[in-house]
């Protein structure tokens, strides 16, 4: 028989907790990769958080505690989704520790979702899968208008998730308030808000901004806190104004200086909504305008348009023409401009120019001065005309 699954639920006023037992013990690995199904009941605008223990998903007896050295990793998706649902998050800190969905649904997503989870064992390479069927429905009770968010700087977000430190900040809380029930209604990590990566030094964390809510109104030292004043003295980096006694510490560091409080008690003033006319102006003594319009002729403009630009283009051919045809200096300047030396080297070079293309022309011509022979004029000696180049010295006297 399949062992049974059964979800303990866990309130923390509104903020439904949820985790797993193992009533049957079962079964000590991720083999059977049928895929479970649990009911959860999130409430729309309060904090829902579900735990992902692997004691849930190695399916340990009771008696048998987890061992530490397991190494289990979740990916969470809609169904039918690659990803999650805009308002659920999933966080887990390192394969040794659990993982957690958590979110606050609106009233958008109020209806059924249902959210696949699979858990990879990184040492065997099991795999199971769970699916969690979650009902949004609205809450019951007392609204909560007068709505306060903390930044606490000394909590990581999966820190504060689970219920014994939610109950322990709630409690701390209840000393700032005025007595009544507070209720969480949101969690986020403050690197979610754009805040950075602390860096790797013991006691540095990266800040979680908790969300609270309530039917009774601020007490003067929460007002007092969230004042003009106090946010002057933020600026110039001073401490806020406190006027109580800090019962959040030594737990919870609070950064009083990132403290926001809405008050929903008071509605809104709605907005004037334009009423729609006839679409008619009305009548008005200054605008006057013609009711009827006067024939006019377009051919002078029409030409003027088309005969000035084309009699401008022609102006400018005849002068370009004039300049580069009418004006030409001629060879004969040209040539006694030139010094003698440029038209000598000129002249030979056109020279040697012809005779090569005569040649080319016709092999039967007299063969170039440059492969007669060659003519010592100190020794007499003359040198065949077909020698390897190589081989003739530079200079004749070193021979």
């Amino acid at each position: 028989m399949a062992a049974a699954v059964t979800w303990i639920p866990l309130f923390v006023g509104n903020c439904v907790f949820g985790t797993y037992g193992d009533p049957t013990g079962l079964l000590a690995g991720l083999r059977d990769t049928r895929a479970q199904q649990t009911a959860l009941y999130p409430l729309v605008g309060r904090l829902f958080v579900h735990p992902l223990e692997h004691a849930t998903f190695l399916r340990l007896p009771e008696h048998i505690a987890v061992p530490p050295t397991v190494r289990l990793t979740y990916q969470a998706h809609l169904q039918g989704h690659p990803d999650l649902p805009r308002w659920l998050r999933y966080t887990q800190r390192s394969p040794y520790s659990p993982g957690f969905l958590y979110g606050t649904p609106t009233p958008e997503d109020r209806g059924r979702q249902v959210i696949e989870v699979t858990a990879y064992n990184r040492d065997s390479f099991d795999t199971t899968r769970q699916r969690l069927l979650l009902l949004i429905e609205d809450p019951g009770g007392p609204q909560l208008p007068y709505q306060a968010e903390f930044l606490v700087r000394s909590h990581d977000v999966e820190e504060v998730l689970p219920s014994t430190p939610a109950n322990r900040f709630l409690t701390a809380l209840g000393g700032l308030w005025e007595p009544g029930e507070l209720q969480l209604l949101n969690i986020t990590s403050a690197l979610d808000r754009g805040g950075r990566v602390p860096l790797p030094i013991e006691g540095r964390k990266e800040g979680v901004y908790i969300k609270v809510g309530s039917a009774t109104p601020f007490s003067t030292c929460l007002k007092m806190v969230a004042s003009p004043d106090s946010y002057a003295r933020c600026a110039q980096g001073q401490p806020p104004l406190l006027s109580c006694y800090d019962s959040l510490a030594p737990h919870f560091r609070v950064d009083w200086c990132n403290v926001s409080l809405v008050d929903k008690s008071v509605p809104e003033p709605l907005d004037e909504v334009p009423t729609p006319g006839d679409g008619i102006l009305e009548h008005d003594p200054f605008f006057c305008p013609p009711t009827e319009a006067t024939g006019r002729d377009f051919l002078a403009d029409a030409l003027v348009t088309l005969l000035v630009p084309l009699l401008v283009a022609l102006l400018l051919t005849l002068l370009l023409a004039y300049i580069m045809c009418c004006r030409r200096e001629g060879q004969l300047k040209r040539d006694m401009a030139t010094s003698d030396i440029q038209m000598v080297h000129h002249c030979t070079i056109h020279g040697n120019t012809e005779e090569l293309r005569q040649m080319a022309a016709s092999r039967e011509v007299p063969r170039p001065l440059s492969t007669l022979p060659m003519f010592n004029v100190r020794t007499g000696e003359r040198l065949p005309p077909r020698v390897d180049s190589a081989q003739v010295p530079l200079i004749l006297d070193q021979h």
